[in-house]
C-alpha cells in the first residue's frame, strides 16, 4: 500500500519524533556489520548481504597465527562455507513465505589447537535497508 503524506505525520504524533536512529551504513562504517555482499553476490544473492561483527568473529575470521597452530584455513573460504549455505537457507525461507531462517554450517573454531570441524547455528534474516530496499543479514541466533 503506498504510504500518504499524512501517514508520517501519524506516527510522529502516536510516537514522538524519532530521538536517534542508527542506519546500516553506519553499522558497516563502525564495524558491527561486516559487509560481505561481493561473495554473496558470487553465490547468487541478488540483494546486500552482511553480517554481524559477532558472527564473523565466531565463523569467518581466521589469522596466519590461526593456521599455524590449528589447521590450515583461509577466511575467504571460512566466508564461501558461510554464505553460500545461507543461500541455501534463503531458497528455502523465500519458498516457505519467511523472511528468516536458522541454518548450520560447520566450521573449525578458533582458539586452541582444535582441528575438528564443530556445527555452528546461524539466522539469517531478509528486511529493510536505509531506504526500504531489500537486504540480508547473517547473525548468531541469539542477535537481532
Amino acid at each position: 500500500m503506498p504510504q500518504t503524506q499524512e501517514q508520517p505525520q501519524r506516527r510522529a504524533e502516536i510516537f514522538g519524533e524519532v530521538i536517534h536512529s542508527y542506519t546500516r551504513a553506519q553499522a558497516i562504517g563502525d564495524g558491527v556489520l561486516v559487509d560481505v555482499s561481493e561473495t554473496a553476490k558470487e553465490a547468487g544473492f541478488r540483494f546486500p548481504v552482511a553480517m554481524t561483527r559477532a558472527a564473523w568473529a565466531d565463523c569467518v575470521e581466521w589469522t596466519d597465527e590461526d593456521s599455524k597452530r590449528q589447521t590450515y584455513q583461509d577466511e575467504a573460504g571460512r566466508l564461501w562455507d558461510v554464505v553460500w549455505m545461507a543461500r541455501l537457507a534463503a531458497q528455502i525461507a523465500a519458498g516457505a513465505g519467511d523472511s528468516q531462517r536458522l541454518y548450520t554450517v560447520y566450521r573449525v573454531p578458533r582458539g586452541g589447537r582444535g582441528v575438528k570441524p564443530r556445527i555452528v547455528a546461524l539466522k539469517l534474516i531478509a528486511g529493510p535497508g536505509d531506504d526500504g530496499e531489500p537486504v540480508i543479514t547473517i547473525m548468531q541466533p541469539d542477535e537481532d
